[in-house]
């Protein structure tokens, strides 16, 4: 059967980031501290933070991690493949929040302290949110797994999207650096869900 074009939707390119448990950022920042919002993201009450931290694996670092806004419940790093390369980890692929069976061995780095992690990085499940209005109009519904299309010059078709449907969402496709080079794609580039 063949695939039908259920809308278009822009894609927001996800790079290496942290949300921190309000616990955890006072262990790395301090007491009390508070996150600085420096852009709002695409999602509603999402933000960018000034603040970064350095992440130490088993097999090397990286430096200036961003923190994303607000904080969470739980601590999570977010990832690409090939960042995990270059910590020495094999995080599993995830939907945000499912730290279960996820990797830890990273320590996070900020400037008051750290902390060392036994689960919470993950390679994000690429995704598409969606508000209950997008849904209805794609005719999709929450965890539904739909494909992507890319075209140019590398275009490409990715498979197992997760639907996010929530009343607080915007609708955006969120992949990882490594994905987004894959097919050339840049932030605001718009591809295909299709079903």
């Amino acid at each position: 059967m063949a695939e039908r074009i259920l809308g278009k939707v822009k894609v927001g390119i996800s790079n290496r980031h942290v949300h921190l448990s309000k616990g955890d950022l006072e262990k790395l920042f301090g007491e009390g501290y508070q996150l600085t919002n420096i852009k709002d993201l695409s999602q509603p009450g999402q933000f960018a933070a000034d603040e970064t931290v350095t992440l130490v694996g088993p097999k090397g670092v990286l430096q200036r991690v961003r923190v994303l806004g607000p904080t969470r419940a739980n601590t999570q790093v977010e990832i690409s493949r090939t960042d995990a390369f270059a910590l020495g980890v094999k995080p599993p692929v995830r939907d945000s929040g499912q730290h279960e069976g996820s990797a830890g061995q990273v320590t996070v780095v900020g400037p008051q302290g750290a902390i060392t992690l036994s689960k919470g990085v993950i390679l994000a499940k690429r995704h598409v949110h969606m508000t209950p209005a997008d849904a209805t109009r794609f005719g999709v519904k929450d965890k539904d797994i739909v494909k992507i299309r890319c075209g140019g010059d590398r275009g490409l078709i990715f498979d197992q999207v997760l639907v996010r449907v929530g009343e607080s969402f915007a609708l955006d496709c969120h992949l990882d650096t490594d994905e987004a080079n894959a097919a050339m794609l840049n932030n605001g580039d718009e591809v295909e869900v299709l079903k």
